[in-house]
């Protein structure tokens, strides 16, 4: 099991970025959140297998239909981070 968390930047606030992630991230069987910063950019949290991880990863470029990615920065996170289910905030 491994952790990462993404920064979302682009269209993706206000566009249904988190709970179409927190629906991936579910059907992918992952835990962790997506939440909203205050500087327009969406930090998902995911931790759960490494294939499910890098689904998701390569989901986030697109996001749902409404959403304009621009860029997606990843970094290493710990498993204990990403708490129980998946949450939005």
């Amino acid at each position: 099991m491994i952790a990462q968390r993404f920064f979302i930047s682009g269209r993706v606030q206000g566009v249904f970025f988190r709970a179409s992630t927190r629906e991936r991230a579910r059907q992918l069987g992952l835990r962790g959140h997506a939440i909203n910063l205050p500087d327009g950019r969406v930090e998902v949290l995911a931790a759960g297998e490494e294939a499910a991880i890098e689904a998701l990863a390569g989901w986030l470029w697109d996001g749902p239909p409404r959403a304009k990615v621009e860029s997606v920065v990843r970094s290493e996170a710990g498993t204990d981070e990403a708490g129980e289910g998946f949450t939005v905030g």
